[in-house]
This record gives structure tokens, C-alpha cells and sequence, in this order.
């Protein structure tokens, strides 16, 4: 999606790619696998630093996971970044069976709704002041919020061709 709007991209895999990025997307997975990964490799406190410089970065699905400060129905050891103020809630649909789509209005993207894939997903919940809700489901559970420049989405945007939530990222 990134390079079909004509973003560069590159993959970050070690402390040292960090430094080529000015903004990052922690993508959707497992994040239980992802971060053991980014502990693996030396990339929790690099990444921690980086973005309380004030580098954007958005968390989709068990991106958001791994972005939330406080983590429910999770291992307590869970390897995590931590610094959102969130708490993020794992697969608050049930398992992938559960998995769904739906269209939903999002804050700052115009009124045309947003086409959400949710796969095995989290929902965000008790979030902080400074933690802003972009969007809810019709329940009122919060699947998008912004806080500064985090960015968490609960859903997989790159599965729909709408490229808003992409280039709204970008303008952060």
C-alpha cells in the first residue's frame, strides 16, 4: 500500500535500520511472536527511544498490541514496547473463525465510511486523556485512537484498497 501511494518503504529488522526510517508501521501477526522477535533482536529500547523522540509509528492489529501500555488476556512477560495509553484487550472477537468486516466512520478521514478488516483482533479499552478514539464500533468499543504521534488500529487497513488510513499516517 506504502508504495502504491508513492511512500519509500524499508523493512526493519535490526536497531540498525532504525536510523534509515523516519516514521514506522508495526504490522498485524501474532504479537506474543513479534515481540519476542523485537527482544530477539535488540529492538525494544531502540524503538522505546525512537518514539518518545517523537517518531510516528502506527500499530495495526498486533502492531496495536505491542504499542499498548497495559495488555489483556495476555501473558504478563510479554515482550512489548509499552507506551501507548491503552489497554489493548487480544482477540476481543474470539478466534479466527469470528473474523469479520464492517464500514465504520473514522475521525479526521472525511465523512465516507472506512472499509475495517478485523482478523483475530483486539479492541482498545481504558483509554488515558491524551489518548484520542478515532473510531468505535456501533457497541462503542474503540478499534482506531491516537495518542501524539501513536497511532493504533485494530483492523488491517492494507487488506482493503481505500488508502485513506495509510496517507493519514503519513501526514503525521
Amino acid at each position: 500500500m506504502l508504495r502504491r501511494i508513492g511512500a519509500p518503504t524499508l523493512q526493519v529488522r535490526l536497531p540498525k535500520h532504525l536510523q534509515h526510517v523516519e516514521r514506522l508501521i508495526i504490522p498485524g501477526g501474532e504479537s506474543t511472536t513479534i515481540g519476542k522477535l523485537l527482544a530477539m533482536y535488540g529492538l525494544i529500547d531502540p524503538l522505546r527511544a525512537r518514539i518518545r523522540d517523537g517518531m510516528p509509528v502506527w500499530g495495526t492489529c498486533a502492531g496495536a498490541i505491542l504499542l499498548a501500555q497495559r495488555i489483556a488476556d495476555g501473558r504478563a512477560d510479554q515482550p512489548s514496547l509499552r507506551l501507548m495509553d491503552v489497554t489493548a484487550r487480544r482477540n476481543a472477537f474470539g478466534s479466527q473463525l469470528e473474523s469479520f468486516e464492517v464500514d465504520l466512520p473514522v475521525l479526521g478521514l472525511g465523512d465516507e465510511p472506512l472499509r475495517m478488516v478485523f482478523i483475530r483482533a483486539p479492541v482498545l479499552e481504558d483509554l488515558g486523556r491524551d489518548v484520542t478514539p478515532l473510531a468505535h464500533l456501533d457497541d462503542g468499543r474503540v478499534v482506531a485512537a491516537r495518542q501524539g504521534t501513536m497511532l493504533a488500529t485494530c483492523f488491517h487497513p492494507e487488506l482493503t484498497p481505500d488508502e485513506r488510513m495509510h496517507r493519514y499516517f503519513l501526514a503525521m
